[in-house]
């Protein structure tokens, strides 16, 4: 069965850091590209971040993150991180974690939800003082 399960997320204060993580199964994760989403209440879901197959090695970045988050992969765990730094009051969400149906880049269009098959359940975020 494939499946993603996310992990990491909390309570953190300004300016503080989390990593989220993306554990994959029934499936390796380095043969697609795994994007993160994130989706606050009363907002649409917007793209985070999109990594590629290392062997493509193109990552993306929304504007609002570029700088502060990072993303990587665990091949031997078959896991996705997401680290986060320096979190704002414009970063609490539900974070969530989605395999394109197909392809190991990331393409320019890597923020549309139409190319993502799998989902995880996603992990909410708060960042408060």
């Amino acid at each position: 069965q494939v499946q993603l399960v996310e992990s990491g997320g909390g309570l953190v204060q300004p300016g503080g850091s989390l990593r989220l993580s993306c554990a994959a199964s029934g499936f390796t994760s380095n043969d697609y590209a795994i994007g993160w989403f994130r989706q606050a209440p009363g907002k649409e879901r917007e793209g985070v971040s999109c990594i590629s197959s290392s062997s493509v090695g193109i990552n993306w970045y929304a504007g609002s993150v570029r700088g502060r988050f990072s993303v990587s992969r665990d091949k031997a765990k078959n896991t996705v991180y997401l680290q986060m730094n320096s979190l704002n009051p414009e970063d609490p969400a539900i974070y969530s974690c989605a395999r394109v149906v197909s392809g190991r880049a990331c393409e320019r269009d890597w923020s549309t939800l139409e190319q993502y098959g799998t989902w995880g359940q996603g992990t909410q975020v708060t960042v408060s003082s």
